[in-house]
């Protein structure tokens, strides 16, 4: 086919290049070309940078199976750990009074100082006038005594497993100064997480106007703790605390008689009714369920049974591709080697409705060009099931792919002007 103008004088031009270029690298020309087709050694696994705390799940709409429960809540949620997709819910963004699971907020901030090392677990935290707690049957205490010290590690417990308002008053004084400053602390975190539907205004849940969160936000607190806090996530699943010659047994009713759950909180006021937020793993499979303002602590512990019989028997994992599998040869331009093996970052499970299957679609990024790290992410494999969504996960490089000569990389650009 004969050539246009525009053609012709790019040819042109860059016959030049090549001449020019020829000109100074001939007497390298026959080590260039075994040093291109030498197979360059693997480079070394780096470790990868450190996992970024949970965030919000992206918005999908919520998968069914099996049609949803009937319970007698105000709001309910089931989501899935691993993906944080909701499998089921009702009046799931409705600001709602949270009562004591506010306290997995305190919780949580005080396991991210401790892992930081902002907090020591032996620090001794002071209990003012203000964080004493009198005994009043209106609130839970872990019963510091006034003017006494705890350390950090047992302030904890006595807010996750006594859900002591108390212990949840001196951490924040100890941590910001005041609980008011705290709040700020609390809300500038679900802000981070995408707790959309929440504001804080103390760290107990003790009534307030303007003291709200959701079953959704809720539920991705919940995963956030069980993500970025595995160190203190088993003070979640244990039975009682004795502080000050005082035992007190955990209010989730469910780690009496389910081996499977293992947190989180339960919560109640007048004006909150019952709540409870559990986790349950079973064969794999970790669920998340919410249940806020019910009418009794039965009727929530009852209610939770529900929601997670339902969330096991209707829904499983699947895996859509395995592990070091190959999933696609990525183009690359400018480099020593046309493609590249993608491969998946680490092992990827979804969750589906039972017996359905799962379609994957392979987007790699546009216009991908060397020099490539073994490691670096260069797409992404999205899965579906009846046409939803239900997960996606990165593509990496299996291998590195170093940047062509000078000679190599002018010839594919030639090339691909004349779209080759």
């Amino acid at each position: 086919m004969p050539l246009t103008n525009v053609q012709a004088k790019r040819l042109s031009t860059l016959s030049i290049a090549f001449a020019i270029a020829a000109g100074g690298l001939v007497p390298y020309s026959a080590s260039y070309a075994a040093s291109h087709h030498a197979a360059k050694p693997a480079a070394q696994n780096k470790k990868p940078a450190a996992s970024a705390p949970a965030s919000a799940p992206a918005a999908a709409p919520a998968a069914t199976a099996g049609g949803q429960p009937a319970l007698a809540a105000k709001a309910w949620l089931l989501m899935d750990f691993d993906s944080g997709e909701v499998l089921g819910s009702d009046n799931a963004d409705e600001p709602l009074p949270p009562a004591s699971l506010t306290k997995m907020m305190t919780s949580f901030l005080v396991e991210q100082a401790l892992r930081s090392g902002k907090l020591k677990k032996e620090d001794l935290v002071s209990v003012s006038q203000n964080a004493w707690c009198r005994g009043s049957s209106t609130e839970s205490c872990m019963y510091l005594p006034l003017n006494s010290q705890a350390t950090v590690i047992d302030i904890l417990r006595g807010i996750i497993i006594q859900s002591g308002n108390d212990a949840s008053k001196a951490i924040a004084e100890h941590m910001a100064g005041s609980e008011e400053n705290f709040a700020k602390l609390m809300n500038a975190e679900a802000q981070r997480l995408g707790m959309t539907h929440t504001h804080f205004v103390n760290a107990t849940g003790l009534p307030d106007p303007q003291h709200r969160s959701s079953a959704r936000d809720l539920a991705i607190l919940a995963r956030a703790i069980i993500h970025d806090s595995a160190d203190f996530y088993p003070i979640y699943a244990e039975r009682e605390f004795k502080y000050n010659n005082i035992k007190q047994g955990n209010r989730n009713a469910l780690l009496y008689t389910d081996p499977t759950v293992d947190g989180l909180k339960t919560g109640h006021t007048q004006e909150a009714g019952f709540c409870l937020v559990t986790s349950s793993k079973r064969n794999g499979m970790r669920l998340i369920t919410v249940i806020l303002n019910t009418n009794s602590a039965q009727a929530r512990a009852d209610q939770t049974r529900t929601l997670l019989g339902w969330g096991f028997s209707n829904f499983e994992k699947a895996t859509p591709i395995q592990p070091n599998t190959v999933v696609t040869a990525a183009k690359v331009s400018f480099g020593k080697a046309d493609t590249v093996p993608a491969v998946l970052e680490s092992s990827w499970a979804v969750t589906v409705p039972r017996g359905q299957q799962v379609q994957t679609a392979v987007q790699i990024k546009p216009d991908l060009e060397a020099p490539v790290a073994k490691g670096a992410v260069i797409g992404k494999v999205v899965a579906t099931s009846n046409g939803k969504q239900v997960g996606e996960t990165p593509l990496v490089a299996q291998a590195d792919v170093e940047r062509a000569g000078f000679l190599l990389r002018m010839w594919q650009h030639v090339m691909k002007w004349f779209g080759k």
